[in-house]
């Protein structure tokens, strides 16, 4: 019996970090594209009304959130702080670039993030 249930442990422990892993994919994807494309993202953010100084400013933040928060979620022993700190980037991405104009699809892909992001921030710890 003892057997079984250290299985079924290992076994969530081991869908806990692909699950995890998932979610950050889409992040850690993202990541490599905003550094080295750094003036073209800020001017793409320009182009959404902020102005540069702050579009700059903004996608440095984007970045850290991106790497700290995806390193913490995936890696971290409290993934509460990892998810904090995507939902800071992601939140705002999303308000920004996809709700005026309204892009149904990356809204509402988004907001499912959020939802697993944040049921990841309020579950309690193993």
């Amino acid at each position: 019996m003892k057997n079984s249930i250290l299985k079924n442990k290992n076994i969530k422990s081991f869908l806990d970090f692909f699950s995890r892993l998932s979610i950050s994919a889409i992040f850690i994807s993202a990541t490599p594209g905003k550094i080295n494309d750094f003036e073209r993202t800020v001017a793409y953010i320009s182009s959404k009304g902020i102005p540069e100084q702050i579009s700059s400013i903004l996608l440095v933040g984007a970045i850290i959130c991106l790497i700290l928060g995806s390193g913490f979620f995936i890696f971290g022993e409290n993934q509460k702080i990892g998810s904090v700190f995507l939902l800071l980037f992601l939140i705002p991405t999303t308000i920004i670039f996809h709700v005026f104009p309204f892009h149904q699809r990356a809204v509402f892909m988004n907001l499912g993030l959020i939802g697993g992001l944040i049921i990841a921030a309020i579950r309690e710890p193993k």
